[in-house]
């Protein structure tokens, strides 16, 4: 007998049965609700995903307000945006939606001028006049260096700043350091970040000055956040290693990538209690069909976890890109009554219940000032 609401596995960091972290970078904090397709169903998961656009078979989208982003997104006239690694995946779709209700300018950061031609190839088919609106900006967050002159780009070119979306990471890369000496999904995905977001706070503080102005900054994080270590959560003295003695396996690598998400949320909950006048937020997009993953493929690393990931992308209707972009799109543009400071939210628009490491408030407080002291050894 099929139970109403039956459960996927258990993971040792949750209080109930969802899908979890031992279940390999899934759709973390949602839940598996057979009564909604009907004991005697004879509709597909897949095809049911398929169908509705927005919901995988255990890849749950909650979409509380019915988010759709032709509607839901209101009028943009005169805000200036920036999304890193906007020249694919989620920010790629994030500029679409957002390049539709007329912001003045958007700046897509990528790591080369070919991945951004390439890009906006896209982007004009659908906006003919992207080439007025969408700026350039060249930028490897794993250096520090390359962050900082991109922030310096911005800077002098935009009179203001009203969306922040740090979008752009790595995931599946070998045990590695970064050119500062940052074990490399942190210093990719958090520190890059932290220091873009550094550099750039003057103009965003400036923003959140005037009149009905509503400054966002969106962290996009993931669920993975939590496979952070379990004992650890945020190590200041792993962060400096290449975390080698956590290769070898799915599991391990998934760890560093976990960390470097759980950074995402402390950095917004950082962010939130630091500018009380810029609306700060981290999100997860839930379980994305993007090529996030593709080197790991391509080289043969892990090829266990490759394989299982694909079968279970399949098997729990792994969200398109389109429809992943969603939740930091919601976050950066909904009203904010809806988007509270310091949150992290789930799709779309549901407030993740978080762990013990996301709700440590002790735990915000030492990344922000690991964080702020490494950046200003550095010069920065």
């Amino acid at each position: 007998m099929i139970p109403d609401r039956a459960s996927f596995a258990y993971g040792a960091n949750h209080k109930s049965w969802t899908p979890c972290g031992a279940c390999f970078q899934c759709a973390l904090g949602t839940k598996l609700h057979l009564d909604e397709l009907g004991r005697d169903s004879k509709v597909n998961p897949i095809e049911r995903y398929d169908q509705k656009g927005s919901d995988g078979f255990l890849n749950r989208s909650y979409d509380i307000y019915k988010f759709d982003p032709k509607t839901s997104i209101p009028d943009l006239s005169g805000k200036t945006i920036v999304v890193t690694g906007g020249n694919a995946g989620l920010g790629f779709h994030s500029i679409l939606q957002l390049a539709q209700h007329n912001p003045h300018r958007i700046y897509l950061t990528a790591r080369s001028q070919a991945k951004y031609d390439s890009a906006m190839v896209e982007i004009r088919k659908q906006i003919p006049t992207a080439n007025n609106m969408i700026r350039f900006i060249q930028m490897d967050l794993a250096s520090l260096a390359s962050t900082k002159q991109a922030a310096e780009q911005i800077l002098a070119d935009a009179s203001r700043l009203d969306i922040l979306i740090n979008n752009a990471g790595i995931m599946g890369a070998a045990a590695a350091l970064s050119p500062d000496g940052y074990e490399i999904h942190f210093a990719t995905n958090h520190m890059g970040h932290a220091l873009f977001t550094k550099l750039l706070m003057p103009l965003l503080l400036q923003t959140a000055k005037t009149t009905t102005s509503d400054v966002r900054i969106v962290n996009v994080s993931s669920g993975a956040y939590m496979l952070a270590d379990s004992k650890t959560g945020f190590d200041e003295n792993l962060v400096k290693t290449d975390m080698a003695s956590f290769s070898g396996s799915s599991g391990n690598m998934l760890s560093r990538y976990g960390q470097s998400k759980l950074a995402n949320v402390l950095h917004a909950k950082a962010l939130a209690k630091h500018y009380p006048t810029i609306t700060s937020v981290a999100i997860a997009p839930g379980r994305v069909k993007t090529a996030l993953l593709d080197g790991m493929y391509k080289d043969g690393r892990d090829k266990a976890y490759a394989y299982f990931q694909r079968v279970y992308d399949f098997v729990v209707g792994a969200l398109t890109p389109e429809v992943g972009a969603y939740t930091q799109v919601w976050a950066a543009t909904d009203s904010k009554d809806h988007v509270k400071t310091g949150v992290m939210y789930n799709p779309v628009g549901k407030e993740d219940g978080g762990n013990k490491f996301s709700k440590d408030e002790k735990m915000v407080d030492r990344l922000w000032e690991f964080t702020e002291s490494e950046l200003q050894k550095l010069g920065y």
